[in-house]
């Protein structure tokens, strides 16, 4: 089995990296600018309770600190609560969490005051968050060195994707990277065999995602729909959060099913 699974990484790592290369590159060529507008800092529920501006969308950030806060700790306690035996696996699980309680104190400090600038403290988290996410679905499937690798080169294309969108106000990279992860995770889930069991929770963690972004761009209509209760979009930061709940019940449950090439000693 462990002979097998090496066999098929090498063949696949091309292949898979070029066509997520062609991808990058169809999209950036056939679709037009898309510039940041103040119309994207204007969202449907502006609503001021306590003397808190957008009070919904800036509480309901507070969910990504609990879980980003609470793997954060269980990571650094050296990953034996959630049987991460790689030291990579490891740095790229505490990134995650890291991320995503970033995410938190970044996106209610944009929702504070919506503008072009606090942006971008909403945008490079997530892009962190997704960046570690992706790599660590890498790493388990492909092996530590390829995950790593895309690690560290992911974590340099957000930056740069954020940068990119603030200096030339084109927001195509980061909806790009945010978007590839959703399509990636699937397909790769039935072309490469999982290093651990339940893995069934990276779809639904896609899943949750997609769902999210569908309740954002409904802002408006989901919020007149429940009769001015709750907006679309803080619908997607809760809807948001339950991802890095998923992840890490999977990371409580899951179990190492068969070692690869250079990590036998690792698993048990």
């Amino acid at each position: 089995m462990v002979w097998m699974v090496n066999q098929q990484v090498p063949r696949g790592r091309t292949r898979t990296w070029g066509a997520a290369f062609l991808c990058w590159l169809f999209i950036m060529l056939v679709t037009p600018k898309i510039p940041l507008s103040y119309k994207n800092h204007l969202y449907a529920d502006m609503r001021n309770f306590v003397g808190v501006p957008n009070t919904l969308n800036v509480i309901t950030n507070f969910p990504f600190l609990i879980v980003g806060v609470l793997g954060f700790v269980l990571c650094l306690g050296g990953g034996s609560f959630f049987n991460i035996r790689l030291r990579g696996e490891l740095w790229g699980w505490v990134l995650f969490y890291g991320g995503i309680a970033s995410v938190a104190f970044g996106s209610a400090y944009y929702h504070l005051r919506p503008d072009d600038n606090r942006v971008l403290l909403d945008t490079l988290p997530m892009m962190i968050a997704y960046s570690s996410l992706f790599s660590s679905f890498i790493l388990e499937r492909l092996g530590e060195r390829i995950g790593l690798s895309c690690l560290f080169s992911l974590l340099v294309l957000a930056v740069l994707s954020t940068v990119y969108a603030r200096t030339f106000n084109d927001l195509r990279l980061c909806m790009t990277f945010q978007l590839v992860p959703c399509v990636a995770i699937p397909i790769m889930t039935f072309l490469f065999p999982p290093k651990y069991t339940h893995s069934r929770y990276w779809l639904w963690t896609v899943g949750v995602c997609i769902l999210a972004k569908m309740e954002a761009l409904a802002d408006m209509k989901i919020y007149r729909a429940n009769n001015y209760i709750i907006s679309g979009h803080s619908l997607e930061h809760l809807c948001s959060a339950i991802a890095p709940v998923l992840i890490t019940v999977m990371l409580m449950h899951r179990s190492c099913r068969f070692p690869r090439l250079g990590e036998i000693k690792e698993c048990p």
